[in-house]
């Protein structure tokens, strides 16, 4: 997956940057030498600590940009005005299973590795990943509110409880994904969520059961009185 893209030729440190980002998606944290990045990025070892406090920096630099390149994509779905704000918030999960399609079913989602990775590990790391699924979670919401408002989505829970339900669960499904490489679950959640928490509010449907019952009743006050 390419994130960085430039007008002509990058420094070494947005190549060391661009080089990272499949390396930490095939190894993991904790996996990934500085050694391995320099090597897929064609920079001497050395260069390294020249552009980078640390590892640990290097991987917030990584994650930022990848977040960057996250949020492109959620805007563009979230903000399209030919879809109402519901078909938004599917076609923003069907965009990413597209994209998880091309890397077959193999490749997830860099903040939700790292979150397992290293946020027991890693001060700094886990910080920044609290404050990037914060931001996430706004992004969300704002959606899950406009169709709340049109009456498209129950309004029984709070559009943020359901933008945090949405992003753990969405993130869990991705790791059930990878290891079963298969979109089984990714389906499922969509087909759950969509169908009940996503669903439009259920009055009209209770209405329509106390109107059956009401005519159960009243056919059989009828049949007694005959």
């Amino acid at each position: 997956m390419r994130i960085i893209s430039g007008m002509g030729r990058r420094s070494l440190r947005d190549q060391i940057l661009q080089a990272g980002l499949p390396v930490l998606f095939r190894s993991g944290y904790h996996g990934a030498s500085v050694r391995d990045i320099c090597a897929a990025a064609g920079a001497p070892q050395g260069s390294f600590t020249n552009h980078f406090r640390s590892k640990e920096a290097f991987a917030v630099e990584v994650l930022d940009q990848y977040f960057e390149y996250l949020k492109g994509l959620v805007t563009e779905a979230l903000n399209d005005d030919t879809l109402t704000p519901r078909q938004r918030l599917k076609q923003y999960l069907d965009v990413i299973t597209a994209k998880l399609e091309r890397d077959g079913w193999m490749i997830g989602c860099l903040i939700g590795d790292f979150s397992l990775q290293v946020s027991s590990h890693s001060r700094l790391l886990r910080k920044r990943l609290d404050s990037i699924f914060q931001e996430w979670r706004t992004l969300f919401a704002s959606c899950i509110a406009a169709a709340q408002s049109a009456g498209e989505v129950d309004s029984h829970f709070d559009a943020t409880e359901l933008a945090e339900f949405l992003l753990a669960s969405w993130e869990g499904a991705i790791l059930r994904m990878k290891v079963e490489r298969s979109p089984a679950a990714l389906e499922r959640f969509k087909t759950i969520a969509f169908e009940t928490v996503f669903n439009k509010p259920r009055k009209f449907a209770v209405t329509k059961r106390q109107r059956r019952a009401k005519k159960r009743s009243t056919a059989k006050s009828n049949s007694h009185r005959k």
